[in-house]
């Protein structure tokens, strides 16, 4: 059967170019492009997108939602489909001004990769993101283990994501150069560390209790005066495995390297929230949680500005609109709590306050 068209791969190449290039999209986006292709190409049975057709762009629609999804086992969802057929959008929007393209493909057609308005809907719409509470995670931290190096780091590297909100890509590949556990800080300069596009900004320490802090001070500590690590070292280095006298890998403590990704990260907070025997919540989702603290202890606009730098957003509205949601829970507490303070304002004498504010007018004009 079939697996390529030597056609289609040149000139997806040169549509791959132009997203990172021009578009400057990331490696990430561009994988989720590139499978959203092949799931077309294996569909037509690799056809020349020379013979494209807006009659293949609505029966793959129609395909797709009846596929399901290879780890759960269920019909693709909305997001999904809409994310798919997006992309495909796009790409034949773009062969279609393109030489060899132009005469047989409309721009038109691309637009037949939309799904139903409806489904659009279901699609974007906005959820509550699930994240831990402040009493949750020094709970979590509380029960990992401190006996070996290992430990220690993991102890550690959940404290540090609390004190920074830092993603788990940056934390990977943080160094302990970028740590000044002094004046309470990270540097997260991107020409080394791999924050999300590629700013360089300053976090200080956010203000979650002296007890988290001193666990990453302790930590840098170890490194620095224990091991002897300079600068230049991980922050948070990998694992050291090691063939034993039965010829079994096995942990021989810390390897003076980074992570290569961020996978070994969520899996040492999978691990210590099960020890806690609380649900899993990933490393991004503490970003979210500090957004709900600082809902709580940020005063003036100037306060939540700084919040909102702290954790890398130039604009405060990224916070709000990405981040800013008032939990559930929360919205119900404050919904029922205006009720009875309209209440009061109810009981309040309409006549005594009247006459109070004709009164202080009066005297402010004469």
């Amino acid at each position: 059967m079939k697996a390529h068209n030597a056609e289609n791969e040149r000139i997806k190449r040169r549509y791959l170019a132009y997203l990172k290039e021009a578009m400057r999209h990331s490696e990430p986006t561009l994988d989720v492009v590139t499978k959203s292709l092949a799931r077309f190409e294996a569909y037509t049975k690799y056809k020349d997108f020379k013979a494209f057709h807006y009659q293949q762009a609505v029966a793959f629609k129609n395909y797709l939602a009846e596929q399901k999804g290879e780890g759960t086992g269920k019909k693709l969802s909305k997001a999904t489909l809409n994310a798919t057929l997006a992309n495909l959008k796009r790409f034949f929007h773009w062969l279609a001004g393109q030489p060899g393209y132009k005469s047989r493909i409309q721009y038109c057609d691309a637009d037949y990769f939309n799904l139903s308005e409806k489904d659009v809907r279901v699609a974007t719409a906005k959820r509550e993101k699930k994240a831990p509470t402040l009493e949750q995670v020094k709970h979590v931290i509380t029960n990992m283990p401190l006996g070996d190096e290992i430990a220690r780091r993991n102890r550690a590297l959940v404290a540090f994501t609390l004190l920074t909100g830092a993603r788990d890509s940056a934390i990977a590949s943080m160094k302990l150069k970028h740590v000044d556990v002094v004046e309470g800080s990270i540097f997260q300069d991107a020409r080394e560390v791999s924050t999300k596009f590629s700013k360089t900004f300053t976090t200080y320490f956010f203000p979650v209790g002296e007890e988290i802090k001193t666990i990453l001070v302790d930590w840098v500590a170890y490194l620095r005066d224990e091991k002897l690590w300079g600068n230049n070292d991980p922050l948070f280095p990998s694992t050291l495995m090691q063939r034993s006298a039965s010829r079994q890998f096995e942990v021989a403590g810390l390897k003076r390297e980074h992570w290569s990704n961020a996978s070994p990260i969520r899996k040492i907070f999978r691990e210590a929230f099960e020890r806690a025997g609380l649900p899993y919540y990933n490393p991004h989702s503490f970003r979210h949680m500090l957004v709900r603290y600082g809902q709580q202890v940020c005063k003036t606009p100037e306060d939540y500005k700084a919040w909102s730098q702290n954790l890398g957003h130039e604009k405060v509205l990224t916070t709000f609109l990405s981040y800013g949601d008032v939990e559930c829970r929360r919205q119900g507490e404050i919904i029922g709590g205006l009720g009875k303070a309209s209440v009061g304002i109810q009981n309040v004498d309409i006549d005594s306050l009247a006459e109070a504010l004709a009164h202080k007018l009066k005297a402010s004009s004469g």
